[in-house]
């Protein structure tokens, strides 16, 4: 096989992946739209309840989440508090002075100097000696409502359930351009994609915070493990290999805040993006050989832990275009690549469409405008979140780096001066860089040689890294 024949392989490979992958969304669309399995919900009595607060260094939201907790409207005799904190600056006396406000909780207050595991460490030590039967988790950007334990522990009257997910919603989705990009994408994700699985009877996954676990459920799934950064969606598919059934209840919402600038969104894209990928190479082959899930579970299982080689396939086909337009351009079968390629923006727009307008009044233009600055950018994200499956396959560890919150809601307000910005450029941005000129060099050949029909997709490209090494710099620059 010569170097063309290669290339062009590895082309409608990774076209032919994501064609598969969209045919998956699509099924996930169609469950989304049906009525789904009907839950039986009854009264049950009040049983212990233990809230897990995981806590890294979170002076400018603690209080703001401690406040909300003290309002859950739940009996007190049947309630205890985790304060599960790892902070190594003022975030700890901040908890300490604070909680003195609340006489009438139970309030463990737990405080690690070494920090073993992460998140995952801090959760597996609270979860030892925690006093509930059940476990709500809320990370310190959320902002959990009164009726949260009222309106969840109903759901496990079916002693088979394990976990009881809640929809995200944002505090300040209209922020910025890049808190609506990050809003846009987790409504899909929080309404088609988890509901989908939800109704259609298959895996999903816990998405770190605002759900509440059966405590019996997370011991006999093996406990929080420390290797995964995602330890959520490891845990996830343990416990429903082991035949726990999940519940994902979209009416029941969870405000959270979301990142507002690049660096935080950069390090939460790679946690994220890397996680999922230690998890595909750890649970893939269990998942097949399992005895409890049927063959549709295993199916949409396999897509949903390689969700992320995504990126990897998107940057391959950015990279091999113009290449294999130049050599193969006229042949049938590079035709028949491109129309499966046109054929998944259509499914991409069918899932986000049900989802943005699941939510929103039908204003086609800003759907349009959404969907669009969505694409681009996260096509600008492909380089970064590559480099993050990859060193998720290769099993390269890094240490879990948390997303800094700063307690910003309003247009007016500025993060500028807030303590855990990150004053230095990713380093990954000199590659985006090289990156962003051979597009604008393959768009400037491509006129030249009258390749018209690769230009759309080059053009999303550069104006993707573009924004992404811009607001790089910008964010950086300005912390400096």
């Amino acid at each position: 096989m010569n170097i063309t024949a290669l290339l062009f392989f590895i082309y409608g490979f990774a076209i032919l992946y994501l064609f598969a992958y969209g045919v998956a969304q699509l099924y996930l669309l169609y469950y989304y739209r049906q009525k789904g399995r009907k839950t039986f919900l009854k009264t049950v009595s009040y049983k212990k309840v233990t809230i897990q607060l995981p806590i890294f260094n979170e002076k400018y939201v603690v209080e703001r989440l401690l406040d909300a907790v003290s309002k859950i409207n739940y009996p007190r005799e049947f309630l205890e508090i985790q304060i599960l904190d790892d902070s190594t600056d003022e975030t700890s006396a901040i908890i300490l002075e604070k909680i003195k406000n609340f006489p009438s909780l139970k309030i463990e207050y737990i405080h690690r100097s070494d920090r073993t595991g992460f998140k995952a460490g801090a959760l597996a030590n609270g979860t030892k000696v925690a006093f509930g039967d059940f476990i709500a988790i809320f990370d310190a950007d959320f902002i959990p409502k009164p009726n949260f334990l009222l309106d969840t522990l109903p759901y496990f009257s079916n002693e088979k359930i394990g976990l009881v997910q809640t929809r995200w919603t944002h505090i300040n989705e209209n922020y910025s351009l890049l808190t609506q990009i990050q809003a846009f994408a987790l409504n899909a994700h929080f309404t088609v994609e988890q509901g989908g699985r939800n109704k259609g009877g298959l895996c999903i996954n816990f998405n770190g915070t605002a759900g509440i676990w059966r405590k019996s459920c997370i011991v006999d799934a093996g406990g929080w493990l420390f290797n995964s950064i995602t330890e959520d969606l490891d845990l996830s598919y343990r416990a429903q290999m082991k035949g726990w059934r999940f519940e994902f209840i979209e009416s029941i919402k969870s405000p959270a805040e979301l990142p507002v600038e690049m660096n935080a969104i950069r390090s939460q894209q790679f946690r994220w993006t890397k996680g999922a990928a230690e998890c595909a190479k750890m649970l893939i082959w269990p998942l097949i050989r399992n005895k409890n899930l049927d063959l549709a579970e295993k199916i949409h299982g396999c897509f949903h832990l390689l969700n992320s080689t995504g990126y990897v396939l998107m940057l391959l086909i950015a990279l091999l275009c113009y290449p294999v337009s130049i050599n193969a351009g006229a042949s049938p079968l590079f035709v028949f690549f491109a129309s499966i390629f046109q054929i998944n923006w259509l499914v991409l727009i069918a899932f986000y469409a049900t989802a943005y307008f699941r939510l929103h009044k039908k204003n086609y233009f800003i759907f349009t405008w959404q969907f669009t600055t969505f694409m681009i950018f996260m096509a600008g994200f492909s380089l970064h979140n590559s480099v993050a499956v990859m060193e998720g396959w290769l099993g390269i560890k890094t240490p879990f780096i948390r997303t800094p919150k700063y307690n910003i809601l309003n247009n007016n307000e500025s993060w500028k001066i807030n303590q855990y910005v990150q004053g230095r450029l990713n380093p990954i941005i000199w590659l985006e860089i090289l990156l962003f000129f051979y597009f604008v060099w393959v768009v400037y050949q491509s006129v030249q040689l009258g390749l018209y029909g690769i230009l759309p997709f080059y053009s999303m490209l550069i104006i993707g890294y573009g924004m992404v090494i811009f607001y790089s710099f910008k964010h950086t620059q300005q912390v400096a």
